[in-house]
């Protein structure tokens, strides 16, 4: 969230990195499985569309987690993160070896009641185009159309694999994820779609809830308000310069500490130990300040720690 935000924008950033979960558990988890029982039937026929062979397309599971643990820990498998105009990571799609494998043989003219033959090494240059074209067709079934669209950017990039997948740094928060079985009669795999819960909730908040039941506009809106209100402190921080384990070791009463050069433009202001906004510390008159400059992003503060200087 390096770029401007609108007031809305901030405010969902802001009740994200304090209160964590952005929804209530269950209206979300009946939203993602709406969204995904939805997308299925427009999912096989995009399939098999492209294969010319029907392929199963069911919804396995859903579960409430984290966004950072939507990339895959095994790096045979791939994975695609698709942008929207609300989110620059509104879709992560990842799909495992084994469904790789059960499209690649049906491409190629294999045999949908014999075992595909498994994929136990790196995904290869062709496999990798494979898995895009399985993101694309999941990504155009769940978008949507019309004011409820969640309006990714499309084509989804190229999936990433290996060593690529591994270093690429997904920027945490609550999510929702939906994995699909994808199957023939003989082999089956799976691809798991994650989306933040602000995203989801954003577009699909009212899907899955029957009228009447307690958590309709009405009720939503009372609670954030209740939430908006509470009290949190703030504190705000300033980096020293980085000394050496033996420089601190060395320091007596009475030292001075001399400032980095880029510690007034770098003040942290947090809040019950989540760090909200990069600030620069100044003066206005008898009081000290700290003048806001852009939303925290902790991504990239990883990539700046990796290259000091």
């Amino acid at each position: 969230m390096s770029a401007a935000a609108s007031p809305a924008e901030m405010r969902a950033f802001i009740v994200e990195r304090l209160v964590g979960d952005t929804g209530e558990p269950d209206q979300v988890a009946a939203a993602a499985r709406a969204l995904a029982e939805r997308a299925v039937p427009a999912i096989v026929a995009g399939l098999g569309e492209s294969l010319g062979v029907p392929v199963s397309v069911e919804v396995a599971d859903v579960a409430l987690i984290r966004m950072a643990q939507a990339r895959p820990g095994v790096t045979n498998h791939a994975m695609t993160i698709a942008a929207s105009t609300s989110s620059p990571d509104a879709l992560v799609l990842a799909i495992d070896n084994d469904a790789v494998a059960v499209v690649v043989s049906l491409l190629f003219g294999g045999d949908a009641g014999e075992p595909a033959a498994p994929i136990a090494r790196d995904l290869s240059p062709l496999e990798i185009e494979v898995a895009t074209s399985v993101f694309e067709q999941i990504a155009r079934a769940v978008n949507g159309s019309g004011p409820r669209a969640f309006e990714f950017k499309l084509p989804v990039p190229m999936a990433m694999t290996g060593q690529d997948m591994a270093r690429h740094l997904l920027r945490d928060g609550p999510a929702v994820r939906v994995v699909f079985s994808l199957a023939t009669a003989a082999s089956r795999g799976t691809v798991a779609l994650t989306m933040p819960q602000r995203v989801l909730l954003k577009h699909r908040g009212d899907a899955g809830m029957p009228a009447g039941d307690g958590t309709g506009p009405d009720w939503r809106q009372r609670f954030s308000e209740e939430v908006m209100r509470s009290a949190v402190s703030l504190e705000a921080t300033m980096p020293l310069a980085r000394l050496t384990l033996g420089e601190i070791a060395a320091l007596e009463p009475g030292q001075v500490i001399e400032l980095d050069e880029a510690a007034q433009t770098s003040a942290r202001l947090t809040a019950r130990n989540k760090t909200l906004f990069v600030c620069e510390f100044g003066k206005l008159g008898q009081n000290y300040t700290v003048r806001i400059r852009h939303p925290y992003d902790a991504g990239q503060d990883f990539i700046d720690g990796l290259m000091p200087g």
